[in-house]
């Protein structure tokens, strides 16, 4: 009997030595998480105020010294695209393809590339070319931004433990930083969740479901601490809305969903396009007009073609302002076309969800509908919008309504996301992210080749 409780014992002692190494390894590994969470939710936050200052900078030139953007506009959109070019080319654009990349080379065999798409340096250059893009009214966002600034820091948090630390998953510390990049700059966590498992990740959800849902819920709640809980656009009123909706639900969709992808596919032609241009003055000269144009539809026609648009969605949503003119679409399209096309930094979720906000508002006025069908239709246009740029129908629907909080409008913005998604692929079988993706990854070997080519030049670049 004494035999037995002794063994019995030592099974205990050796289960519990066990469980307490289990515990002590499922700590460490969560640590860096939780820090890397708390920094991007600063950083998503800090981030906001700036742009937000940036927006209302915009303003008040444009209400006391208009005609000054016609030099300002030009000199920011110049100064933004040279320090891309000239300190972190892989920081112009939203940042999410880069993202994107960094998750498929995500070995120590490409370290090098990695470091090139995230970095203490991506997140400074991002911030500033692209607070210097706003003041100059360009029409660009801050969410694709974020994202790559909150994979930067995770990336950075692992590449600093020490090395008796366990060892973490670099793709997956990247794909939460994503994640959490996301649910931080619009206050969306099922959104970031949502993006990570629908855009970004090839593998399934349960190798890395604690760490994406810890990573959301501390950059959320960081956020929230210092901005309040906040939605992103507020409560619109959807109520009685129309049994009929179901079909003018499918007839928004089906235009944004075409919208969202022509306008990425002229995107892309732009900037295939410009980079066969040979000479310094060529570039310089084609961010010049495109500063221009962009003033000159300000000045003439309407200065809400300039900032990220979100003022767009809360009038149309929230005032008696429902209607829009058939030209606010257009000029939220082309606005996006002119600015994202001159390769400074900036994002395209929010320019994509006030065009498609816009179109939505237009159509409601042609078909005279209440304020509550209105709402619908413009949500329905955000949602279908980003769809035909992202591809992410999902995660676009989700957003919209984790932004609202209008949750009896779900089953309209997933027919809203489902319909645009199929519309799209008229236009492009690939989103404008994938393409963007294979660019970048064109330029990286493009890149090693150069180097190969011209040793003497490794020291250079380093």
């Amino acid at each position: 009997m004494a035999f037995i409780n002794k063994v019995r014992n030592e099974l205990k002692k050796s289960f519990d030595n066990i469980r307490n190494e289990k515990l002590k390894l499922n700590l460490l590994q969560a640590i860096p998480y939780w820090i890397a969470s708390l920094i991007t939710g600063l950083l998503a936050v800090l981030y906001a105020r700036l742009f937000a200052m940036a927006e209302h900078t915009t303003s008040y030139i444009v209400h006391h010294f208009f005609y000054a953007l016609f030099i300002i506009t030009p000199v920011c959109f110049l100064i933004a695209r040279w320090l891309v070019k000239r300190y972190a080319p892989f920081s112009r654009g939203s940042g999410i393809p880069q993202v994107m990349v960094s998750l498929e080379l995500a070995t120590p065999h490409y370290n090098e590339k990695v470091n090139k798409l995230l970095s203490l340096r991506i997140i400074f250059i991002k911030v500033l070319s692209s607070l210097i893009m706003v003041i100059g009214g360009g029409v660009i966002g801050r969410e694709g931004p974020t994202i790559q600034i909150a994979g930067s820091v995770f990336r950075k948090i692992n590449q600093w433990l020490p090395e008796w630390w366990p060892k973490i998953s670099k793709k997956n510390m990247i794909m939460t930083g994503a994640a959490a990049g996301l649910a931080a700059a619009f206050n969306t966590p099922l959104g970031g969740i949502v993006f990570a498992v629908e855009e970004l990740t090839k593998t399934h959800i349960s190798y890395f479901k604690t760490a994406i849902f810890t990573s959301v819920i501390i950059a959320g709640l960081t956020a929230q601490a210092l901005m309040g809980p906040y939605l992103y656009l507020g409560y619109p009123n959807v109520n009685n809305v129309s049994p009929y909706m179901f079909s003018g639900v499918i007839l928004i969709a089906l235009i944004t969903g075409l919208g969202g992808s022509a306008m990425s596919k002229l995107i892309l032609i732009l900037m295939r396009w410009k980079s066969k241009f040979k000479f310094s003055w060529q570039h310089i000269s084609y961010i010049v007009i495109c500063a221009l144009i962009i003033v000159t539809c300000a000045y003439f026609i309407d200065e809400r073609v300039f900032g990220s648009g979100k003022e767009i969605m809360t009038t149309t949503l929230f005032t008696q302002h429902k209607y829009l003119p058939w030209y606010i679409p257009v000029l939220r399209i082309a606005g996006p076309v002119f600015s994202f096309s001159t390769g400074s930094s900036g994002g395209i979720f929010a320019p994509a969800l006030s065009a498609g906000a816009s179109v939505g508002s237009f159509l409601s006025g042609l078909m005279h509908l209440s304020d509550s069908n209105t709402n619908l239709l413009i949500l329905s246009g955000m949602v279908g919008f980003l769809t035909g740029v992202t591809r992410t129908p999902f995660t676009s629907a989700i957003l919209v309504l984790e932004m609202t909080d209008r949750h009896n409008m779900i089953f309209y913005l997933m027919l809203a996301g489902l319909i645009a998604s199929l519309a799209a692929i008229v236009i492009d079988k690939h989103s404008f992210y994938d393409h963007l993706k294979f660019q970048y990854m064109r330029q990286l070997e493009k890149e090693d080749q150069q180097i190969i080519a011209q040793p003497e030049a490794v020291n250079v670049i380093n």
